[in-house]
Parts: structure tokens; C-alpha cells; sequence
């Protein structure tokens, strides 16, 4: 896998995650209701990408790929753009019908036959993609397939205009060929489909830029981005006289007798996430390596569990290795009615409830978490694994109704669901979290942060986000542990937030690295 970057992404601190139909809706906003002529959209569109263009690669003949509809459009000005600005510029006609002359503004730029398509994509600099734009399903066909073929066969490092051509914007799928693109400059908002495997990764580097759409309604978008902005935002300030008790007390029920690792990563978590105490209950076998591997925590038995062993807590984190039998199954329904701090429940505890679905009942109106991979998702909705990876932000959404509460959707993108509130999309991180533990620390980073009052979408949200990025500052990549998230987290949370895009260009509301 690639060297994780050292620097966190940039994005504004409301960037929202569009569907195709949901950027039409915009994009028919501006246009019809707000009178913007539709030449002005293609026209800002256009002198954006050939900014970025520009700035990345100064050098070389540019080749737009140009299709019949408004990507092609797009490609057309980009073309003249950076025509006008002395660039060598050819264009390559795909689609079969050309868009409109006017466009080039007088400018002549060279036209490539079809016969001459290969070696001007071998030859190029850079190579624009303006076949297919958002609204494009389906695999490509006939000419469109075969310049999608060419381009990646090329060599040449390809920029795609909104998304690459041949994957679905709504749900990154590809049935047919697809281009592979280095970059994509994405025109006013990430697509859902760029940010969903295969198409993450057929995208590159995400850049969004702002083009001059009107503010997007607040019911505009059903998802949004957790970037660093939100995320920092989203923390609670530490005031300079805090203390272990403003900080805020972690309960953390994990671990079953032999299994004592989960119960000292998600302490670990909770620790170096900035909790106030951390009390590990677990059965008195793990006693001694509880206290050992984490002297920094208290330590509660279960075997000899108070019934106010709550009292305190800010927050009650359950589920990590905790078991599913029945003895397991009564601590649980005994923790959920024996206390009023908000609860997470994570692996076993989310097995149980599964299988006990009156376990809910129990909980009552204490805020609550699920924080689920699909697999444990399939068994508490009923639906099979595949059912739950072919459309994620659905399978999230219906969990977090069903259950009346906060669902946290392991996974890439991992998405926080909650009743009434858009979709969180966690981009940050690289594949060295797909190691088992770091799910234990996470639950425990995100109990730091539900008891310090965060409500339970934002803390799972800010949670994804720092343990994220604090793997990203790890730097291990395949051999990254989840001890190594946890030690990084600290300066995770010192960082600030960039402030704009490594490009220095205006504009950018979003500059994502590829993904890793």
C-alpha cells in the first residue's frame, strides 16, 4: 500500500456528499429558480479544472476527451482556458454529437481523429476525461468504451471532470470499462459514488470546487463529509481548570474470561483520548493483566458486580469480547437498566442485541450507539452481508430508525446514521486499520468522547475522524498496530485543522489524497 500522507485533507467545514439526483436538484435550483444561466455554471466549471490542470501538470501537450453532453461541454472550456493561456491543446471527439463551438470563444484548439485517439493519449501530458458526467449509468458503449479503453492503456495521467467516466457516481460501481484517473475535480460538491469503492480508487486525488452554485438548502444533501474542520469544531473546548471529573468517567464492560486484550485497547482509547477515569470491568481473571497492561485505569470485577457500579459514569462502553452467552446477555439488560449515561454498544453487545432485540427496551431514553461491521449490521437488520455492502448509507439509515438511536456502520467509508440528521462520512485513514483491535480502541475513543456531552452521532463522527488520522500519523501502514493509533492520538487532537487546500488555489472546498 502507499506511503500514508502526513498531512490531513483539506475541507471546508461543511463539505455535503451528493447523490446524482441530489446534484441535478442543485444544479436545477441554480439554473431555474435562481435564473443562473447554464453557460456561467459550464463556463466556472471549466476555468476551474484548467486551474488545477495547470498547477499539477505545467508541462506537456493537454488532451481533452470530449463526450456529446455537458461534461463534454466542461472539457471544451477547459480546453480553450488553457489554450488561452498558452498551453499546447488538443481535443479528441467521442461522442456523437459535438458541443457547441461557441464555447472555444474564437480560440482555435486542435481536433485528433479517431484514428490518431491512441498515440495523442500515449503522447500526452495530461489527458482531461469529459465523457460521461453525473448522470451517466450504466457501461459504457461503443466509442465511449473504446476511448476509455485507450486512455487507460495510455501511460498518461488522466484528470476526470465531476468523476471518472464509467463509474456511477451514486454508488462508485462500474459494470463496464471505467477510467482510472490520477485526479478528479468534482464541481461543487464530492459525488457519493467517489467516495464508495471501486470508485474511490478510481477517482485519485478528489479535488471539489466551488463554481458558483447557491448555498445548498440544509435537506439539500442527506450526507456530509467529517472533515478535520468538523471534527475539530465538533469537540467540546478543555477549559484551563478541567479536571478527572469535568473530563469526564468511562465505564467499559469487555472481555470475558481469557479475552483481556479488547478490554485494555478500548481503555487505551478512552485514555488517550482525553477521558477523565476509565473503569475496566471485567471477570477477575483478567484482573491481573488489566492492571498491568493499564495501571492508568480502575479496575471493577464483574464476577462481584455492584449494582451501582454506574454511578459516575459519563458514559458506558459494552461489547468488546464481553461474550454472548446467557450470563452475558443478563449483565447487559442489567447495565442498560441500571443507569442514565449514554451507552455504546459494539461486537458481542450488538450480537445480543441481535438476538434479544427487547434489550432496546432496556435501554430507554439513555442516548445510545450502535457501532456495527456489516456483518453484525446483517444479523440485528435480518438482511444478508451483501445486501448491507450494496447500498451502506440505506442499510445505516434503516438501523439507526429501527433502533431509535446513533449507528456507526464500520467499514470504507465507515457512515454514522442517526434519526433526523444527515449522514456522517469518515474518509479519514488508510487499509493498516483493517487489523483486529482497532475497533476496540475506537469504541473506547469514542466513549472519551461521549462523556464529555457530546451527543452520540457527533462523538462517533469525531471519534472516526481522530482515530483516522491518528493511524495517518502513525505511519506504519501495514504494519500499523492499534497500540499505535492510540499513542498517536493525542497529537491527532493537537492539530489544527489546514485552512485551505497544499494547492493555493481559491476555491477548493475539498483536496482528498487518493486512497490508501
Amino acid at each position: 500500500m502507499p506511503a500514508p500522507s502526513t498531512d490531513p485533507f483539506h475541507g471546508a467545514a461543511r463539505v455535503p456528499v451528493l447523490t446524482a439526483d441530489e446534484m441535478r436538484a442543485w444544479d436545477t435550483h441554480a439554473i431555474q429558480s435562481l435564473g443562473v444561466p447554464e453557460a456561467v455554471l459550464m463556463e466556472a466549471a471549466g476555468r476551474a479544472a484548467a486551474a488545477v490542470i495547470h498547477r499539477l501538470y505545467p508541462r506537456g501537450r493537454v488532451v481533452c476527451a470530449v463526450g456529446s453532453g455537458n461534461n463534454g461541454g466542461d472539457a471544451m472550456v477547459v480546453a480553450r482556458t488553457l489554450r488561452a493561456w498558452g498551453r499546447d491543446v488538443a481535443t479528441v471527439q467521442v461522442g456523437s454529437r459535438t458541443p457547441d463551438a461557441a464555447l472555444l470563444h474564437g480560440w482555435t484548439v486542435d481536433s485528433v481523429d479517431t484514428d490518431r485517439r491512441t498515440d495523442a493519449f500515449r503522447g500526452a501530458g495530461v489527458i482531461v476525461d469529459g465523457l460521461l458526467g453525473t448522470g451517466a449509468t450504466g457501461a459504457p458503449r461503443g466509442a465511449y468504451a473504446d476511448a476509455i479503453a485507450a486512455m487507460n492503456a495510455s501511460g498518461s495521467p488522466v484528470v476526470a471532470l465531476d468523476g471518472p467516466s464509467g463509474a456511477d457516481l451514486t454508488t462508485g460501481r462500474a459494470e463496464g470499462e471505467a477510467v482510472r484517473a490520477e485526479v478528479t475535480v468534482t464541481f461543487g460538491a464530492p459525488k457519493r459514488g467517489l467516495l464508495l469503492f471501486p470508485g474511490r480508487e478510481m477517482a485519485g486525488r478528489i479535488l471539489a470546487v466551488e463554481i458558483g452554485f447557491s448555498p445548498l438548502a440544509e435537506d439539500g444533501a442527506a450526507a456530509h463529509l467529517l472533515t478535520p474542520a468538523w471534527a475539530h469544531a465538533a469537540l467540546p473546548p478543555v477549559p484551563p481548570n478541567a479536571h478527572k471529573g469535568s473530563m469526564g468517567k468511562v465505564s467499559i464492560v469487555a472481555g470475558h474470561g481469557g479475552m483481556a486484550g479488547a478490554c485494555v485497547l478500548a481503555g487505551y482509547g478512552a485514555l488517550r483520548a482525553g477521558a477523565g477515569m476509565v473503569a475496566l470491568v471485567s471477570p477477575g481473571a483478567n484482573r491481573q493483566i488489566l492492571q498491568t497492561a493499564l495501571p492508568e485505569a480502575l479496575y471493577v470485577d464483574r464476577d462481584t458486580l455492584e449494582a451501582d457500579f454506574q454511578a459516575g459514569s459519563k458514559a458506558v462502553v459494552a461489547g468488546p469480547a464481553m461474550g454472548t452467552d446467557d450470563d452475558a446477555r443478563a449483565l447487559l439488560r442489567a447495565i442498560a437498566r441500571g443507569g442514565e449515561a449514554p451507552m455504546l454498544l459494539d461486537a458481542d453487545a450488538t450480537t445480543l442485541l441481535a438476538r434479544h432485540p427487547d434489550l432496546r427496551d432496556d435501554v430507554g431514553d439513555r442516548p445510545l450507539l450502535l457501532t456495527p461491521h456489516p456483518g453484525e449490521l446483517s444479523r440485528l437488520l435480518g438482511k444478508e452481508v451483501a445486501e448491507i455492502t450494496a447500498d451502506p448509507f440505506a442499510a445505516a439509515a434503516e438501523a439507526a430508525e429501527r433502533f431509535r438511536c446513533a449507528v456507526l456502520l464500520k467499514g470504507t467509508p465507515s457512515l454514522v446514521a442517526a434519526p433526523g440528521r444527515p449522514t456522517g462520512v469518515n474518509v479519514a485513514g488508510h487499509a493498516g486499520l483493517a487489523t483486529g483491535g482497532n475497533g476496540d480502541v475506537l469504541s473506547g475513543v469514542i466513549g472519551a468522547f461521549l462523556a464529555r456531552g457530546m451527543e452520540p452521532a457527533d462523538a462517533a463522527g469525531a471519534g472516526l475522524y481522530f482515530a483516522g488520522r491518528a493511524a495517518e500519523l502513525a505511519g506504519r501502514g501495514r504494519g500499523l498496530i492499534p497500540r499505535d493509533v492510540a499513542d498517536a492520538l493525542p497529537n491527532a487532537l493537537l492539530e489544527p485543522a489546514p485552512s485551505e487546500s497544499g494547492l493555493g488555489l481559491p476555491g477548493i472546498v475539498l483536496d482528498l489524497p487518493p486512497a490508501r
